[in-house]
């Protein structure tokens, strides 16, 4: 990375507001160290959409469109961002391989997760739902398919599911209190233990086999 780009590195104490939602935006970022939270108010309550590790951008989306911010960010925990503005981002695609590649990656990631929302929320029954969201975690943890059948531990809380299913938490919290009375899940600290993932995709895959 060359040393101009370098020099935009910001640091954020946690929860620091790095933009808001509905603000313009002339910049978008890098995490290189720390975390950030994208967040959305819905129905005036916060919901998170997602969080940034390092080695991710975000703030993009704003700047391809030139619109208002869709998200608000949050810092999660203490991070430093390498911030970029607009006239940067064409300089990056033709001269920076591998901050282009990430941009790539990126923007690929985001197509796959509107794309996987979708075949979420196609799902009439609340409890599919909540099966596919965990199914969605394993995929986002790059959990093997053939490792189904093994015990999984995946990252997320009941909130992160809720969101991603489109469904109020306390239905979520129905869904996940059954799987836990039946055996099939522990719920731990922002995680969830499933103990046969491969049992949920069947369940899955037979509801979409009659749609």
């Amino acid at each position: 990375m060359d040393n101009n780009l370098s020099s935009h590195t910001k640091k954020y104490n946690t929860d620091d507001v790095i933009f808001l939602e509905y603000e313009r935006g002339d910049k978008f970022y890098l995490v290189q160290s720390g975390s950030v939270k994208i967040t959305k108010v819905i129905k005036d309550v916060e919901k998170l959409l997602d969080i940034v590790y390092p080695g991710e951008f975000f703030g993009e989306m704003a700047i391809l469109e030139d619109t208002t911010r869709s998200a608000s960010a949050i810092a999660n925990e203490p991070t430093v961002l390498l911030e970029l503005r607009k006239e940067n981002f064409q300089n990056i695609l033709a001269n920076n391989t591998v901050m282009a590649l990430k941009l790539s990656k990126t923007f690929a990631k985001r197509i796959f997760d509107a794309k996987r929302r979708l075949l979420i929320l196609q799902l009439n029954e609340t409890d599919l739902r909540v099966y596919d969201c965990l199914l969605l975690l394993a995929e986002l943890q790059n959990i093997p398919r053939d490792h189904y059948y093994e015990p999984q531990e995946l990252n997320a809380t009941i909130n992160d599911i809720a969101n991603w299913c489109g469904v109020k938490v306390v239905e979520v919290q129905k869904v996940l209190n059954t799987l836990v009375k039946t055996g099939k899940i522990d719920i731990r600290t922002n995680t969830i233990y499933v103990k046969n993932l491969k049992e949920i995709q069947r369940q899955i895959d037979l509801k979409r086999k009659k749609s």
